[in-house]
């Protein structure tokens, strides 16, 4: 077997994308969304008229042009997500308006609406991750979805206190950023990292093990690779998002894939259990310049991408 098919032996494999193409061919269980992906997307003609729909289904719509627009994204990001659910037998994650990762009300709303969206086009809830910025705010909008019974994904995750917050909110999944921890550390150091050495496998192997020590069920789906090499020294993780280019990668390359990570060797290890307030995580975050920085990042760069998706739309409109 090629290395992504002995990957898929011991980690659920996750395509990190908006191409269908791409999902077809490398068979994920699940898929992902961000509004990076859709709006590189949109910019294609081949799915140019999942765009055109959208504008076309609030066309005329007797309401603010602003909220008009905001609404034909939320239909988008829906139509995107039913067509991905179409080819993947699991969950496709949706993500909430990076501008509302401080706001827990408006992102609770916006996650309701979403859901709502999907049943119209007769998707379950069950088959829906609601991706949402690991803020303090996002983690307690994620913890009253969850009762309910709204799944989410926490996205934007640099951290442990970030991690074990989720955990203790009962959060579905978290999605800690490997690539863009390791691009800091590259920065920062000049140095390159490679294998184990590697500063975001170290991240997510520190999560995993405390999660799988402590009995938390949420999930742990590794995020943001540089390189095969760190989705290699992840396998065994629950999950790994893995862009097309390094899903062709690994499907095209031999050679044995080994077991990284387990649940009966994180039981047996030593960390011990961190208490997590509101007040300790603040200060944990604030104490780790990488996580705080990539948050804040994060948080921008997603809503420069809702931005332009909103400039294209109202072009459209005009």
């Amino acid at each position: 077997m090629n290395r992504l098919e002995q990957l898929k032996q011991f980690t659920t494999v996750v395509a990190d994308t908006g191409d269908f193409e791409s999902i077809r061919q490398f068979s994920p269980q699940d898929a992902t969304t961000n509004p990076s992906l859709i709006y590189k997307a949109v910019t294609q003609a081949d799915y140019a008229p999942l765009l055109d729909q959208a504008v076309a289904e609030r066309r005329g719509a007797d309401m603010p042009r602003g909220e008009l627009i905001c609404d034909i994204i939320d239909d988008l990001l829906t139509i995107f997500g039913e067509k991905i659910l179409q080819i993947v037998p699991g969950r496709v994650s949706t993500e909430v308006d990076a501008r509302l990762s401080f706001d827990t009300p408006a992102t609770v709303e916006k996650a309701r609406k979403l859901i709502g969206l999907y049943a119209r086009r007769g998707v379950a809830k069950e088959r829906v991750l609601i991706k949402i910025a690991s803020t303090w705010e996002g983690i307690r909008a994620a913890e009253e979805l969850h009762k309910d019974g709204i799944n989410c994904n926490l996205t934007l995750l640099f951290s442990l206190p970030q991690a074990i917050a989720c955990a203790e909110a009962r959060v579905r999944l978290i999605s800690p950023f490997v690539g863009r921890i390791y691009d800091w550390y590259k920065a920062k150091t000049g140095k390159e990292y490679t294998g184990a050495d590697d500063p975001g496998v170290q991240s997510v192997r520190t999560i995993y093990n405390y999660f799988k020590k402590f009995g938390y069920e949420t999930q742990v789906m590794g995020a943001s690779f540089r390189n095969t090499s760190q989705i290699l020294e992840l396998a065994g993780c629950d999950l790994l998002t893995i862009s097309p280019e390094l899903l062709g990668e690994l499907q095209a390359s031999d050679g044995p894939v080994t077991r990284q990570l387990s649940a009966g060797e994180a039981k047996a290890s030593g960390v011990q259990k961190i208490p997590m307030d509101e007040k300790t995580f603040r200060w944990m975050l604030n104490e780790d310049a990488m996580g705080t920085e990539k948050l804040a990042e994060g948080i921008r760069k997603f809503t420069e991408d809702i931005i332009k998706l909103e400039g294209l739309i109202a072009r459209k409109l005009s």
